[in-house]
């Protein structure tokens, strides 16, 4: 039988300002059950309404994984790697060969920016031995690496994922900028701090022709449980506390600025807006309003 990946849209691409923007399903898991990771706060009986009332299942989810490429001012960027080989034979793993489908090479990205260093961000930069991108240079937050590197703040349960860190990311520190919050990745793109999910999280901002996206990383890892119930504790989250007034502050700003989002676990093509409902927010797909 074909993946069912073979029966869904892998790209998208759409026009911003001067710039050209795709996103690309690198791939996508289904996970049992909610909690954890999602709704630590609640009971099976909250969660399986909470399911039921958004017309999803009550026993798992799919977490899906989808970079994002931004063609600005002659600069391409990539922002996150997907999962490369380690997740090829399970699902994931597929940016590169997708890539192509949107008419991109490895070769034609300039700059691999990354939001955090969980594995769905960093695995994909390298093919085998080799970076997947030879000709990128590099861009993270200076807070993300320096966590990372040292190690002492890392997670107890993090660290097979630092040990990958260590494996594949400071070998290209030479090719590497390190950013602070307001910093620019290239002319149009600035970076902006985000932390909690991972300890220096960064997310990105696309300013072009007084047009703006903003590609948030995992500020959310759940359209639903996240924006829904954005005090709620997710088990992805490395400070919990942190991330917890990270998500809430930027889901206000988001909401109130009325600004486009690309989210790395948003439903794909990961593209679309947050709305103000309450004391909470709700995810609302981009549609035709990206194209007249």
């Amino acid at each position: 039988m074909s993946s069912p990946d073979a029966y869904r849209p892998t790209l998208h691409r759409f026009t911003l300002g001067q710039a050209d923007v795709t996103t690309i399903l690198d791939g996508a898991h289904i996970r049992e059950p909610i909690n954890p990771p999602f709704a630590m706060d609640k009971s099976e009986g909250e969660i399986a309404a909470i399911a039921h009332t958004n017309n999803l299942p009550t026993n798992g989810f799919e977490n899906t994984y989808t970079p994002t490429v931004i063609t600005v001012g002659g600069k391409t960027v990539l922002f996150d790697t997907g999962f490369g080989a380690m997740e090829r034979d399970n699902g994931a793993g597929n940016l590169v060969r997708r890539l192509g489908l949107g008419g991109y090479a490895p070769e034609d990205i300039d700059v691999v920016a990354f939001t955090h260093c969980h594995p769905d961000h960093i695995a994909g930069v390298m093919e085998g031995d080799k970076p997947t991108f030879p000709n990128a240079r590099y861009a993270i937050g200076r807070r993300e690496y320096d966590a990372w590197n040292d190690g002492s703040e890392i997670p107890a349960q993090r660290q097979q994922n630092r040990n990958m860190f260590l494996k594949l990311i400071p070998p290209l520190a030479e090719k590497m900028t390190f950013l602070e919050d307001g910093d620019a990745v290239v002319a149009g793109l600035t970076a902006e701090a985000a932390f909690g999910h991972s300890l220096g999280h960064m997310m990105y901002r696309l300013e072009s022709d007084n047009k703006s996206l903003l590609v948030w990383g995992d500020v959310t890892n759940h359209y639903v449980f996240s924006l829904q119930y954005p005090d709620s504790t997710v088990g992805f989250d490395d400070d919990k506390d942190v991330a917890i007034a990270s998500r809430k502050r930027v889901l206000d700003m988001v909401a109130t600025d009325r600004l486009l989002v690309s989210g790395h676990h948003m439903p794909f093509p990961s593209i679309g807006y947050v709305e103000r409902n309450g004391d909470s927010y709700r995810w609302t797909p981009a549609s035709y309003q990206l194209r007249i």
